[in-house]
């Protein structure tokens, strides 16, 4: 199993030995960029707060271990966040 297909299904920041979704949870998929195909935990975030996206850390973005990748809600699909680039 290459490191790609190991990531789907596995949602942002959860534990490594549970990584999968839970019930009664809310997720958007995460599409493109480092962190494409995991799962993002959206329940406790507003609508105001979805709509500006997030910025999440991560070790394999461009730039490297402190840099962080943002994603976005995409138009007409809420369900999913398209990644808008990496920053510093």
């Amino acid at each position: 199993m290459d490191e790609v297909e190991f990531m789907r299904g596995r949602v942002y920041g959860a534990d490594h030995d549970d990584p999968g979704p839970r019930a009664g949870r809310v997720y958007a998929q995460l599409v493109g960029g480092p962190l494409d195909g995991l799962l993002l935990d959206v329940t406790d975030l507003s609508e105001q707060e979805r709509g500006r996206g997030v910025s999440l850390a991560t070790e394999i973005g461009r730039y490297g271990p402190g840099g962080r990748s943002a994603y976005g809600p995409r138009t007409g699909d809420p369900r999913r966040f398209d990644w808008w680039g990496d920053v510093p």
